[in-house]
């Protein structure tokens, strides 16, 4: 194991789990950049964290900034295709970057990956998986995390879920509801990242939580934290999909993809035990009761400029 020394570079650390990552690193001493797609987005992190562009169509610029970098922490991804972005491109993208730490000489790459990436029919996954293979392949000094979802104070679904439960008089269940999740603490999976930095050897590591729901017991015990009185309905997978469209058009944002419902009931989202994570999401949701759902998070707003923020 090395010691941990250098400056490491976070790719988005402007973003959900990024930020905490880059946090960790800075509350252990160390020196942050990032590469992100928005350099001059507000974020409390400006000023701390220096930014450069991550600009895939300029490999020499990429090598310039990871040039002042021995470590490497890669967080980027897409959450689904949209013009200009797809998950062949994140791939590809992702193919640059590993080529350009190679140039620059990065000693030591920390990747974040999706619980259960191998053999999935799902593009997301698969391309997941696609990355993975290429960063083994390249002899960059590596290691894989794999969370299962994550939850922490800017995480989106599991408070936009709680949202709707404080709001609606029902909530669409898709199918049976019987299918598991494994939440993991975002502080967690930030430790879990900066500990691989300082190692040497090529790992691969599940990141998840010490607790195991079924949606509809996740959904129950939100009921009781946020007070809801909301009747959760079975209903077939594709009008759920459709709900949520919905719903998504009137907030302009998108609720749920296909490929994230079909990971969810594929039970892609659990990995059982041993779990690496020790926050027990039931003490951290039961200990944010009265602002855990208040307010409606618009993702689209919050990554591309766009859609709008409902109040509670």
């Amino acid at each position: 194991m090395n010691s941990l020394s250098g400056t490491v570079i976070v790719t988005g650390a402007f973003s959900y789990t990024g930020q905490y990552i880059a946090r960790r690193f800075l509350a252990k001493g160390g020196q942050v950049l990032t590469l992100t797609r928005r350099p001059d987005r507000p974020h409390a992190l400006q000023g701390s964290v220096p930014a450069f562009p991550l600009d895939f169509s300029k490999p020499a610029e990429l090598i310039k900034t990871l040039s002042q970098a021995e470590i490497l922490v890669n967080t980027y991804w897409v959450r689904y295709n949209y013009p200009g972005s797809s998950f062949a491109d994140a791939v590809a993208n992702t193919k640059i970057l590993l080529d350009c730490a190679l140039k620059a000489g990065i000693r030591r790459l920390v990747h974040i990956s999706v619980s259960k990436p191998e053999n999935s029919n799902l593009a997301y996954f698969r391309g997941k998986w696609e990355v993975e293979k290429l960063i083994r392949a390249s002899g960059l000094s590596h290691a894989i995390l794999r969370p299962t979802i994550t939850f922490g104070h800017e995480e989106v679904l599991i408070n936009n879920i709680a949202w709707l439960l404080r709001h609606s008089p029902f909530f669409a269940v898709p199918g049976d509801g019987q299918y598991r999740l494994q939440p993991v603490y975002v502080e967690d999976l930030a430790e879990l990242a900066f500990q691989q930095a300082a190692r040497d050897d090529n790992t691969t590591m599940d990141a998840a939580g010490p607790e195991i729901y079924t949606f509809v017991e996740l959904l129950e015990f939100l009921k009781v934290v946020v007070g809801s009185r909301t009747i959760l309905v079975r209903t077939p997978p594709e009008l759920s999909l459709g709900l949520s469209r919905l719903v998504g058009s009137v907030l302009g944002d998108r609720l749920l993809t296909r490929e994230e419902l079909s990971a969810l009931m594929q039970d892609l989202l659990v990995v059982g035990q041993p779990a690496f994570g020790s926050t027990l999401f039931s003490q951290w949701a039961s200990a944010r009761a009265a602002t855990l759902g208040a307010r409606y998070t618009n993702e689209l707003k919050l990554h591309h400029g766009k859609g709008r923020r409902a109040n509670g």
